[in-house]
């Protein structure tokens, strides 16, 4: 972001990236040419500063600590005390952060002295001209994925979309559930390596995939309470419960955020449904409700406070009586995705960046048995897809016939060329007329 922001002015503002996972030697030569902006994890600068790569104690000016709710979290409390040495005496900091927790206290007292609080008094998500938000109370689990498959299948949600579901596992049962219908989606699984997520992301930004599956918090697992995980630089990071994919991803026009199961907290809901409605573009927020979930939307619709006392979740106007007849392909499409065909699919995944891995090239080029093995390892229980079951034209609701424009497939494009006729084989085409005998002239 600082890149494009001097863009104009590249020439007089030098900036250097060293949070990426590259080599050390590398950043140390562009550490070297003395930029004027330097872009890092607090793990990164303090491997520099202790290399003497990096020196801010006579150069630093200004110190900008982004997401600082999460550092702690991510398992930096350490390191940030360790940096703190190597900094001067003087110079400005800017603590940025989107919730003020124990976490932002603690860094605030090490780092920050008088400091001056900014608190932004607009409101956390757009009006409803903007962005309109509803909700739809289900009456059982088999109700969501009815109703999701309706919604995608009818086009009633257009666009770019992303389904927030609350673990790994219900996210990988949804897509295997919407393959049946042959609708493509991803998972943006954090038990990948970062560049494979990335990767999805930019995909899903061009527009291969319109339909991403995603969870707050890290598959990881929540910090334990009482306890903070990750202290010291070989630390497992831990995950909070609002430090993935909700927050500090940029998704490009989403037009669409469904809450297929309901946020954990309503800050969650909030951060979710802030993937949609930017830069005065529209979006819509659909969140499925099961009736024993009244209480938890309840805190959800406080935290918003829809203007005049009006609720702030609108009903969403959709009768389930009139898509009854296809409940019973819903059930068929959901016993097939068990969890054994849960867990090949998460497999298939890990598989796949194994075989594509750099850092095990060189293992597989003296070990080609295991690379064999590997390419030959087929599941046991994948999951069993049904084709037919993609061609099957869901019937449109009376009352949504002039809105709805199901998915048709595209028409190929008619060639002029003339097609070229099949020679016939003439002992097959060959018919027999008979021969008409001439008259023979009369003997004279």
């Amino acid at each position: 972001m600082i890149q494009q922001l001097a863009a104009y002015c590249a020439r007089d503002i030098r900036v250097a990236n060293v949070s990426a996972a590259e080599d050390s030697a590398s950043q140390r030569a562009v550490l070297m040419e003395k930029p004027d902006i330097v872009v890092g994890t607090p793990s990164r600068l303090l491997n520099h500063l202790q290399q003497d790569s990096l020196k801010l104690r006579d150069s630093l000016e200004l110190l900008v600590m982004d997401e600082a709710d999460l550092l702690f979290s991510f398992g930096f409390e350490e390191e940030l005390k360790s940096l703190l040495c190597h900094l001067p005496r003087i110079y400005q900091a800017f603590l940025m952060s989107a919730t003020f927790n124990e976490d932002v206290q603690t860094l605030k007292e090490l780092v920050l002295h008088n400091p001056v609080t900014l608190k932004l008094q607009e409101s956390q998500l757009p009006g409803p001209e903007q962005l309109q938000q509803f909700q739809v109370v289900c009456g059982a689990e088999e109700d969501k994925f009815l109703l999701l498959y309706a919604l995608l299948k009818l086009s009633l949600v257009r666009g770019k979309s992303l389904l927030f579901v609350n673990t790994l596992e219900r996210g990988y049962r949804l897509r295997l559930f919407l393959e049946q219908f042959s609708i493509p989606a991803c998972v943006l699984n954090g038990e990948l390596p970062l560049r494979s997520r990335c990767h999805i992301i930019s995909q899903f930004n061009q527009g291969f995939y319109d339909c991403v599956i995603a969870t707050d918090a890290e598959v990881l697992g929540a910090p334990v309470k009482g306890k903070r995980q990750g202290k010291g630089p070989k630390g497992n990071r831990a995950s909070d419960l609002e430090a993935g994919v909700a927050r500090g991803i940029d998704f490009h026009h989403v037009c669409a955020v469904l809450n297929f199961d309901l946020p954990p907290t309503p800050e969650a809901y909030v951060h979710r449904a802030g993937r949609t409605a930017r830069a005065n573009n529209p979006g819509v927020v659909l969140t499925f409700v099961l009736p024993t979930e009244q209480s938890q939307l309840g805190r959800i619709e406080e935290l918003l406070g829809g203007e005049n006392g009006a609720p702030a979740l609108l009903p969403y106007q959709f009768r389930m009586e009139e898509i009854e007849g296809f409940r019973y392909r819903c059930r068929d499409a959901m016993r097939s995705v068990t969890k054994q065909a849960i867990r090949e699919a998460r497999l298939k995944e890990i598989k796949e960046e194994l075989l594509h891995s750099e850092r095990l090239k060189t293992y597989f080029e003296d070990n080609p048995r295991d690379l064999q093995l590997l390419r030959h390892d087929l599941p046991l229980h994948p999951a069993v897809v049904k084709p037919h079951l993609g061609h099957v034209s869901l019937p449109v609701p009376p009352a949504l016939r002039g809105l709805v424009r199901p998915h048709r497939k595209r028409k190929k494009p008619s060639s002029k060329k003339v097609k070229k006729v099949k020679a016939q084989n003439p002992l097959r085409s060959f018919k027999h007329r008979g021969v008409k005998q001439r008259p023979r002239a009369a003997p004279s």
